[in-house]
């Protein structure tokens, strides 16, 4: 290939489809399922480690895995395999066709931005054939899809732009996934395993003659002083066992409003056409990384508003998903109306939203218990709202909100840096592979965000 000349040739001219990887039959390796692949994310690890029987795909580090089966491809899952060096060979899903650079007409790392490019995913859709719900496409379709090819530097330069905005999102990622855990392991070890209590317990046995401050010191050595002086030395029985002296258990639709949903006629353009008031299903929290909800897939009007029943919900709603699954979680981060698979809990009383949140999180099986169905599991309003939670004192619920809040904020403004950063990367994508755009004038503007 010329140095300075873009060239076009069918995909499967351009890029390896398939290459031979030698595995072991018998032999474990590292294996991926296609729940694993993220369409948010660039990167794939291993799932598990698994036998090798002989079939499936096999693939190396840095390989493109792109689902070849419906809805998977529509939904955009295709990844890069990223794991150990230790982990550099593995097999996975039968519905993967694996894509990689070919020597000296393609970069690595620019055949995964080929793949994910609107141009080969949507060609590759419209190619599917079988029964409905099980379409694929065939691998022998990609040598009919035609693409142009800019020489080597500038595919590496247009690798390097664009994955330079997918490194600051995966960064941004690890970071909430950090986040996450620390204010889950807060709530845990206060309201769960009430840790201060048992430790400030444990000392008063010892010392019985100490002031609560001794105790609180000596128990509590890591917690701000003010915040250990909030929780007791003792505890009391309740309906839930052993909960701290003065805390209270109640049933959670006491404490916070629990609402339901529902959907418009679908079939009354005047409910959705032009429709400005985000409305959340479960559809919508399924494809959350975080549990934090930014946008939904649909609108309603004026209009198709005024038929939920619930109307339009504040900011700071927690949702949990009610069925088809039972389980996802959010937090509303707009006004949002929901449909009737989602149970909105509007904590505007004596619970805070992220307790709540951490609460319908640590108790997932609570609810769970309190689901049925005969053609899917279903949690009812009626049936949640009886399931008991412990109440803490609202000084302590205070403490707890100024610890994990700004976490929580942190995570938000985290998501919202991607989501522009997703943006800008899809909108860079099709210019720079078709040439709209070059190289020095996408560095410009990718560089004022990374």
């Amino acid at each position: 290939m010329a140095s300075d000349v873009w060239s076009t040739m069918p995909f499967d001219q351009a890029v390896q489809v398939n290459p031979t990887v030698c595995l072991e039959r018998g032999s474990v390796y590292p294996f991926v399922d296609m729940q694993a692949v993220d369409p948010g994310s660039r990167s794939v690890g291993p799932s598990e480690l698994r036998e090798f029987k002989g079939g499936g795909s096999r693939f190396i580090n840095g390989d493109t895995l792109m689902a070849r089966i419906t809805p998977c491809l529509e939904n955009g899952k295709i990844a890069r395999y990223a794991a150990s060096k230790a982990e550099e060979v593995g097999h996975g899903s039968t519905e993967f066709i694996v894509i990689r650079g070919r020597p000296n007409v393609t970069d690595n790392g620019f055949a995964y931005y080929l793949t994910k490019w609107d141009g080969v995913r949507q060609y590759c859709i419209s190619q599917m054939t079988g029964s409905s719900g099980r379409q694929r496409v065939p691998t022998s379709a990609l040598s009919h899809c035609e693409v142009t090819i800019p020489p080597l530097k500038e595919q590496q330069a247009i690798a390097c732009i664009l994955g330079a905005l997918d490194d600051k999102i995966e960064l941004n990622r690890r970071m909430n996934r950090t986040l996450e855990e620390m204010a889950r392991a807060i709530f845990k070890s206060w309201f769960v395993d009430f840790d201060p209590v048992r430790a400030k317990a444990a000392v008063r046995r010892e010392h019985p003659k100490w002031t609560d401050e001794q105790v609180s010191r000596a128990a509590c050595p890591k917690l701000n002083p003010e915040i250990a002086a909030l929780f007791p030395d003792s505890f009391e029985d309740s309906e839930l066992g052993k909960i701290p002296k003065g805390w209270r258990v109640c049933p959670i639709g006491e404490v916070v409003q629990v609402l339901g949903g529902g959907t418009p006629s679908t079939k009354e353009p005047a409910y959705w056409e032009g429709g400005i008031h985000p409305f959340c299903t479960p559809k919508d929290m399924a494809s959350l990384t975080d549990p934090v909800l930014l946008q939904t897939e649909r609108h309603l009007t004026d209009e198709g508003l005024a038929k939920v029943s619930s109307g339009q919900l504040p900011v700071g709603t927690v949702l949990l998903s009610s069925r088809a699954p039972i389980g996802y979680l959010a937090v509303a981060e707009t006004p949002v109306s929901v449909n009737q698979g989602i149970i909105a809990m509007v904590c505007d009383a004596e619970l805070p939203n992220l307790y709540v949140l951490h609460w319908t999180k640590a108790n997932m099986d609570r609810v769970l218990a309190k689901a049925n169905g005969s053609t899917f599991m279903e949690i009812s309003k009626r049936n949640f709202r009886p399931i008991t939670a412990v109440i803490p004192p609202p000084q302590v619920l205070r403490c707890f909100m100024q610890v994990v809040d700004p976490t929580h904020q942190r995570v938000v403004s985290s998501l919202r840096q991607i989501q522009h950063l997703a943006d800008l990367r899809d909108s860079l994508l099709p210019k720079l592979i078709s040439g709209e755009l070059r190289v020095p004038d996408a560095e410009r503007i990718a560089g004022r965000c990374v």
